[in-house]
């Protein structure tokens, strides 16, 4: 997990009288109240007393989000753990951070952080309640920074503010140290930490919290990128595989070149192919597609070139195939893998000549469009079988662009999920609908043999089952949830071959148990299948 992906939709449970954070009641408060509170407080107790339980106050709420941070998620590294704490004000609109400089060994305890708040409530509360100070007054922000970074590091980190809006600094300003490397100077600062054993009491309430949380789960490692993302279909695209892949696709469009995409079934070629159709010039033409492995030799003829009214039985009039209407645009011949040898010379023709012959008829038609092919077979394999032509093959991938499957961008999986959540909310007319955080690491470090498809499936499964809106592991698929509960099994002595033998059992399951189907989703031959089936 990094910091970055926290969103609040998906970690805070809304409903009305209760709001909660995986089993944590969260409250919400208005800034004027409790303007008022630190007005008694400073009038009623003192500055100092005032500003001992506002830090103390904060300082147990940053060990509490650190604490329901860790128990949640599986973080990348304890450095986008401890990103995860700015990140979180700003979701809960506390203050806006922005992380100048972090630095930190955890074996030798050294911990140095610069952090800039902007537009810090705390800053407007004590505005409010006292106008401008002659002090940093975001009291709150400094605990929970230091909260939140002594849990994380196991260790006491005091952060103190060097700039506050609150005396009309255009921002505020904090720096957080381990309290050897403050030396003396932490020292006036210390009495406002001072409170009973905060951490001892976590970490019971974490533990109560992980018993009840049965839908606990940890998200896997995702990639950052540091530029703006890619997108497709208004999916976010971050898998540097898939950039390249969309790049690709970008370059060849306002070309009429054949593209052959490849790929495994689910890994939406058509959607590329469509992608494609839209950044080319034939934009203002029709797209149309068509399944060559869906029909029969003679209705795929029929379908692809038209027919002269006779050639056949049912035949009552002329009629235009594909080619021809697909005039000025763009023909998706999907599984162009399953097409026969008489098609597939027919096709060689349309390609080279740009002219077809309608079934039945001696005359030739020139057609205008552009062809794209997709396939999840190995052509070569094909050719060497003498199951497809080789010219063909070269004619059809002028271009070939070949789609990874799911589980080699797992970085696209979280953005597709969110995606289809928001599709469901309109298709299903459950405007309530959200995806619970838990079931983040579920998704990403799950194969997903069927690709986006069976994402998708995945999704709407759980949207029309759930009761309450919230989408989490309980309402997917029983493959997903038993690759799930054999990884959370505390499997982590499992032989590499172990683990490969459950995920070829889910693929199983999956095909209903067609092992050749099988075997070309996990790339190995059926003998290879049965051989380590048995091992």
């Amino acid at each position: 997990m990094k910091a970055e992906e926290l969103r609040l939709g998906e970690l805070v449970k809304f409903a009305s009288g209760l709001l909660s954070l995986h089993g944590r009641r969260l409250v919400m408060h208005d800034i004027n109240a409790f303007s008022q509170l630190r007005k008694e407080l400073l009038e009623t107790v003192g500055v100092d007393h005032a500003r001992r339980i506002l830090t103390r106050f904060g300082y147990f709420w940053g060990q509490e989000d650190a604490a329901a941070m860790r128990r949640i998620f599986q973080w990348e590294d304890l450095r986008e753990l401890l990103l995860a704490g700015p990140k979180l004000h700003a979701l809960q609109g506390v203050v806006r951070s922005a992380v100048k400089s972090l630095e930190f060994d955890a074996a030798a305890g050294r911990f140095d952080m610069k952090v800039v708040w902007h537009d810090s409530g705390e800053a407007q509360e004590h505005l409010l309640a006292r106008g401008v100070s002659e002090h940093p007054a975001c009291w709150m922000l400094v605990g929970y920074a230091s909260g939140y970074a002594s849990f994380c590091m196991d260790r006491q980190i005091y952060f103190v503010e060097e700039k506050c809006a609150a005396m009309s600094d255009p921002v505020c300003l904090a720096v957080g140290r381990d309290e050897q490397s403050w030396g003396s100077a932490i020292q006036p600062a210390l009495s406002y930490f001072e409170a009973d054993d905060i951490r001892s009491q976590i970490l019971r309430l974490t533990d109560e919290l992980r018993r009840k949380d049965v839908e606990l789960a940890r998200q896997r490692r995702q990639l950052g990128l540091g530029e703006e993302p890619a997108s497709l279909n208004g999916v976010e695209v971050r898998s540097v595989a898939f950039r390249k892949i969309l790049e690709l696709a970008c370059r060849v469009a306002p070309f009429d070149t054949s593209v052959l995409i490849t790929g495994e079934s689910g890994v939406g070629k058509e959607v590329l192919a469509r992608q494609i159709y839209r950044s080319s010039h034939r934009v203002r033409g029709p797209f149309l597609a068509v399944n060559c492995g869906a029909l029969p030799e003679s209705l795929l003829e029929s379908e692809l070139f038209g027919h002269k009214m006779g050639a056949f039985t049912g035949a009552v009039s002329d009629r235009a195939g594909l080619f021809e209407q697909a005039a000025g645009g763009t023909l998706f011949l999907d599984e162009i893998g399953d097409v026969t040898p008489a098609v597939q010379m027919k096709l060689l023709r349309v390609l080279q000549e740009r002219e077809i012959y309608r079934v039945g008829e001696s005359t030739p038609r020139k057609v205008d469009i552009r062809i794209i092919a997709a396939t999840n077979q190995n052509l070569a394999r094909a050719i060497e079988d003498g199951r497809f032509r080789e010219d063909l093959y070269y004619r059809l991938g002028v271009v070939v662009i070949e789609v990874p499957p799911l589980r080699e961008r797992p970085e696209d999986i979280v953005p597709l999920a969110r995606y289809f959540v928001e599709r469901h909310k309109e298709k299903l007319g459950r405007s309530e609908l959200r995806l619970d955080a838990s079931c983040l690491d579920a998704l990403q470090a799950y194969s997903w043999p069927g690709n986006i498809r069976e994402l998708e499936n995945a999704i709407e499964r759980a949207a029309v089952l759930t009761t309450d809106g919230t989408i989490s592991e309980e309402y997917f698929p029983p493959a997903l949830r038993d690759d799930m509960n054999g990884r959370t099994s505390g499997s982590a002595r499992r032989s590499l071959a172990e683990v490969e033998r459950q995920h070829i059992e889910t693929v199983l399951r999956l095909t209903g148990g067609n092992r050749k189907q099988a075997a070309e989703i996990l790339g190995i031959s059926p003998s290879t299948l049965w051989r380590k089936r048995r091992s």
